[in-house]
């Protein structure tokens, strides 16, 4: 096995970098091996994270208490392997990344809890699908 492969990057990016993009960088945390790195931000930061966001995330034992809510000033300036958009209409020209996508979540800020967490869950799926792709390319299969 190679123990050599290449680190893969990716940052999740919304407007506020307080949701969506901070609950998709804390599952990516949670599934990522070693070889991935993962960043947040947004392009225009509320500088907090969404109180519910928390409490969603800590219903399945993640505490988002210690993130924070970041400008896309604050990434390194590196090519990033993966930008991922939450459907918030973010093009991020000025992210140098190998593939672009666009995921349509919706905005739950002013949802329910119920269907806050039915975002949620949308989102811990597409990022299950994301790493295991990056993985499943990173092992040569």
């Amino acid at each position: 096995m190679n123990q050599n492969k290449k680190q893969q990057n990716i940052v999740f990016v919304c407007t506020e970098n307080a949701c969506r993009s901070q609950m998709a960088e804390a599952f990516a945390k949670i599934l990522k091996n070693r070889g991935i790195e993962v960043y947040s931000a947004g392009s225009k930061p509320t500088g907090k994270i969404n109180q519910q966001a928390i409490v969603s995330m800590k219903a399945l034992n993640y505490d988002m208490g210690k993130h924070s809510s970041s400008g896309m000033d604050a990434l390194p300036e590196i090519t990033f392997d993966w930008l991922v958009t939450m459907g918030c209409g973010e093009q991020c020209p000025s992210i140098q990344t190998k593939y672009r996508v666009s995921w349509n979540i919706p905005d739950p800020k002013n949802m329910d809890p119920a269907d806050f967490d039915l975002v949620r869950d949308l989102i811990q799926k597409n990022v299950t699908h994301l790493i295991k792709t990056i993985q499943s390319n990173s092992t040569g299969t």
